[in-house]
């Protein structure tokens, strides 16, 4: 099954794409895409996800032809 994984603002410097496509052999929590789709890169401390444009917590399922995002939590001033 295949998702694509987004990625924004400095997660996109960071991680140095802004879109992966992953192949995935079971469905998986977000945290386990964080995971998959960067290996070397711990899940970053209030990492804001959603799935198919919604906010969701990092137990979320992501199944076939999902739509995850990642973004640095926002802040201003």
């Amino acid at each position: 099954m295949t998702i694509t994984v987004k990625f924004f603002a400095s997660l996109r410097e960071q991680i140095g794409t802004n879109q992966l496509k992953l192949t995935l052999h079971t469905p998986l929590t977000m945290e386990q895409v964080w995971t998959s789709a960067c290996p070397n890169t711990p899940l970053p401390e209030y990492l804001l996800m959603a799935l198919n444009k919604e906010y969701v917590q990092a137990d979320a399922i992501v199944k076939e032809g999902d739509e995850v995002a990642f973004f640095p939590p926002v802040t201003g001033g």
